[in-house]
C-alpha cells in the first residue's frame, strides 16, 4: 500500500545518506527539509534550489523547540539518518555515548516529529541488529554498539502507532561518492593495512554491501510503502571478505591480497587494539577480540529480494542502486585523490 509522502524531514541532510536520499526524493516530487548540524559542509552549490538547508543541533536542542521547528515545515515524514556508527571511538565507557545519542536523542528527535503532526518516520540501523536477532543475541551482549542500535529499535518501535508508523531500515556496508566529503574506507578500514607487507584478516567471513544510491532506493521505498513497526533488511551483493578486500587493491593497483587467518589469532590483535584505547581512556563501540570471532569470520548475507518486495521497488523501477563491485572500486579511487588526480566525485 502506497502511503502520501509530500514533504520529507531528512535528518541529517548534509551526510553520506541523507544527501542521497534527499536527491531521490526530489526526482520523484517529493519536497525536502535538509537539517544538518551546525558547522556540517555546506552543500547548497549542489543541492536542487528548492530544497531547505536547515543547520541545527538536533541533540541539543529542546524536544518543544524541535516540535515547534518540525510544525513549521509542514511536512509528514521523518528521515533519521543522524549516526554515530561504530567508527567513532568515544570517551569510555562507550555504551554511554551510544546510547545517548542513538536512543534517547534518536528518540527524543522522533517524538518531537510525531508531536508536529507527521505521519511517516524512516530510522536507519545496522544489519548488525539483523543478525544479533539470528544469533540470539549475542552480538548485543558483546559490544555496546550493538546493544545501542537494539534498543534503538525497540524504542523507536514503540513509539510508533497507527497515526505515526515507524520503520527501521538494517544497513550493511555502503560505498559511494558525494560532493565536498571524502569516503572514510580510507581512514577507518584501509589505514590498517597501509604499513603492513599482507592484509592479514580473520578467514570464513563475508559482508552484504550496497552503494548509496540503493541506500536512497530503501529509504524512499520504506516513506512510501513501509509499514509501522517493521524492520527492512537492507543490501544487494553478498560478498567474502576476500573478495572485497581484492577488489580493493585491484582498484588502487595495489598487489597485496587478502590472506586469511585463524579467527581466533586475529582476535589476539583485536585484544592489543582494545587495550591501546583503554589506555587513552577511549572505547570502541565493538570489541575487537570477539568482533573478530564473531562477525569479521562469519558470513552476515543477506537477501535482497524480502526487503525489495516488502517496500515494491518494482513500481518505482528501483533496482537495489548501481552495481556493488564497480562502486567498491570508484569509492577506493576516491579515497586517494593524490593516486588518481584526473578523476572527479560524481554525484
Amino acid at each position: 500500500m502506497r502511503h502520501q509522502v509530500r514533504k520529507a524531514v531528512i535528518a541529517g541532510g548534509t551526510g553520506f545518506l541523507g544527501y542521497h536520499a534527499a536527491l531521490l526524493f526530489r526526482r520523484l516530487g517529493v519536497s525536502v527539509f535538509a537539517s544538518a548540524l551546525p558547522g556540517e559542509i555546506d552543500l547548497a552549490g549542489w543541492y536542487p534550489k528548492d530544497i531547505v538547508l536547515d543547520y541545527v543541533d538536533l541533540f541539543t536542542a529542546l524536544e518543544t523547540d524541535l516540535t515547534q521547528r518540525f510544525s513549521l515545515t509542514g511536512a509528514d515524514t521523518l528521515v533519521y539518518a543522524l549516526g554515530p556508527d561504530d567508527r567513532v571511538i568515544p570517551p569510555a565507557p562507550a555504551y554511554d555515548f551510544f546510547h545517548h545519542r542513538l536512543v534517547d536523542q534518536c528518540e527524543k528527535i522522533c517524538r518531537a516529529a510525531k508531536t508536529a503532526g507527521m505521519k511517516r518516520c524512516v530510522v536507519l540501523n545496522s544489519y548488525f541488529s539483523t543478525y544479533d536477532r539470528d544469533l540470539g543475541g549475542i552480538l548485543s551482549r558483546s559490544h555496546p554498539y550493538v546493544r545501542a542500535r537494539r534498543e534503538q529499535e525497540e524504542r523507536l518501535l514503540a513509539l510508533g502507532s497507527p497515526e505515526f508508523a515507524v520503520m527501521m531500515l538494517e544497513l550493511p556496508f555502503i560505498f559511494g561518492v558525494m560532493p565536498q566529503r571524502k569516503p572514510l574506507w580510507r581512514e577507518h578500514f584501509l589505514s590498517h593495512f597501509s604499513s603492513k607487507r599482507a592484509i592479514l584478516f580473520p578467514r570464513g567471513g563475508g559482508t552484504a554491501a550496497i552503494d548509496v544510491t540503493g541506500v536512497a532506493e530503501a529509504i524512499v521505498a520504506a516513506a512510501f510503502n513501509g509499514e509501522n513497526g517493521q524492520c527492512y533488511p537492507v543490501g544487494k551483493a553478498n560478498m567474502t571478505f576476500e573478495e572485497l578486500i581484492n577488489t580493493m587493491m585491484e582498484a588502487l593497483g595495489d598487489p597485496r591480497r587478502f590472506r586469511g587467518i585463524s579467527p581466533r589469532l586475529a582476535a589476539v590483535g583485536g585484544w592489543w587494539i582494545d587495550r591501546g584505547f583503554r589506555t587513552k581512556g577511549i572505547e570502541s563501540g565493538l570489541d575487537h577480540a570477539r568482533l573478530m570471532t564473531q562477525i569479521l569470520s562469519r558470513k552476515f548475507y543477506i537477501n535482497p529480494e524480502f526487503t525489495e518486495t516488502a517496500l515494491g521497488y518494482s513500481e518505482w523501477g528501483f533496482t537495489g542502486g548501481e552495481d556493488v563491485f564497480l562502486s567498491i572500486a570508484k569509492t577506493i579511487r576516491a579515497c586517494y585523490p593524490e593516486r588518481f588526480p584526473g578523476e572527479t566525485r560524481s554525484q
